[in-house]
């Protein structure tokens, strides 16, 4: 199963988002935010966080926890490469990020993550999305 794609819309991004399970989906929804060009480059991470969220129900998580990611790279100035989710329900998530001091090439062009047409569905092999950000 693909991680995520990057879909085609008219003014802004849009990924199509797939993970086996929730915690998978947020997951790899994290790294469709944080690297939108593809992979994250492999680098031995030299700063940690703990990261904790809330939604009133599962989408305003996965939009609650996508803008923190973002909201934490644009104030510290950094880039994470490695997420883990310690913990997660249709309303709260705790996770463990890790990156590095960003570096120009680490530049993100996504300014915030929306709630247009955001809906998560639950298919017999998954989980899947699509997520619209701004740029």
């Amino acid at each position: 199963m693909e991680h995520f794609e990057e879909i085609e819309h008219t003014a802004d991004w849009a990924f199509r988002i797939r993970g086996r399970t929730l915690a998978e989906l947020f997951l790899n929804a994290a790294r469709a935010v944080c690297w939108p060009r593809g992979a994250a480059p492999q680098f031995e991470p030299s700063v940690m966080r703990e990261v904790s969220v809330e939604g009133v129900d599962r989408e305003t998580l996965l939009v609650n926890w996508l803008n923190e990611l973002l909201y934490l790279q644009e104030t510290k100035g950094e880039a994470y490469n490695r997420f883990e989710i310690t913990e997660i329900s249709e309303t709260s998530l705790r996770a463990r990020v890790e990156g590095r001091t960003r570096e120009a090439s680490d530049a993100n062009p996504i300014k915030a993550v929306t709630f247009h047409d955001l809906r998560i569905t639950e298919e017999k092999d998954g989980f899947e999305v699509t997520v619209v950000v701004d740029v």
